[in-house]
């Protein structure tokens, strides 16, 4: 079975996506993005089966223990260091290949969406995944979405869909998401459960964008 790839990353007009580990925007709260992050993520498009999220180490531990897993999706957590799924993870894999192995066999028969969120083992530009998850539990107001990088989703042969919100205030960042190349995505007119309305919260606008591969 192939599984499209789901991406899903915050940007500022310079393609930032981090400072110090957090938002650039933190502490300010978009409340509006994060509900998107969450639906997408937790909604299988099958009844009866669960999305996938996959993060690194980092991410994991990033988010207070008593939030993990995520709920309502399959964490797998990536890390060479781990033998065994930390507390509360679902699952442990070694790498990005070795988690969509176990999607595809093991899981096969309870996995839908594939979700990455998160962890510098997956790819090698980094963006920030993991945000404040104060919508979930209100002690995750101060998290953030973890680093994960970006090369390998989006040079994999497999269907990659990313979600890419649009922030269009420029905030100071250090870390920063590779360019969107139109020879390999096409930025869709419109995409089932994403608003095409302008958001403004916080003295804050942004936008949604949903894209996908262009398979050659």
């Amino acid at each position: 079975m192939t599984r499209t790839l789901n991406g899903i990353v915050a940007v500022c007009p310079d393609l930032g996506i981090g400072k110090g580990g957090n938002l650039p925007w933190h502490p300010l709260r978009l409340s509006n993005d994060f509900a998107l992050f969450r639906k997408m993520t937790s909604t299988p498009s099958v009844a009866g089966r669960q999305n996938v999220v996959i993060m690194g180490r980092k991410t994991w531990f990033s988010i207070p223990e008593k939030n993990r897993p995520l709920q309502n999706r399959i964490n797998i957590v990536l890390s060479r260091q781990l033998k065994a799924p930390p507390a509360g993870a679902h699952f442990v894999a070694a790498d990005f290949a070795s988690a969509l192995r176990l999607v595809d066999s093991e899981l096969s028969e309870q996995a839908d969406q594939v979700w990455v969120i998160g962890g510098s083992s997956i790819y090698k530009v980094r963006s920030v995944l993991v945000r404040c998850l104060q919508m979930e539990a209100s002690c995750l107001a101060h998290s953030v979405r973890v680093l994960w990088d970006a090369q390998e989703m989006m040079e994999s042969p497999a269907p990659r869909r990313l979600i890419v919100t649009r922030i269009q205030k420029q905030f100071e960042c250090d870390t920063f998401f590779p360019e969107i190349r139109p020879e390999q995505f096409r930025l869709l007119p419109e995409f089932p459960g994403v608003s095409q309305e302008l958001q403004e919260e916080n003295g804050v606008t942004y936008k949604f964008e949903v894209y996908e591969s262009i398979q050659q």
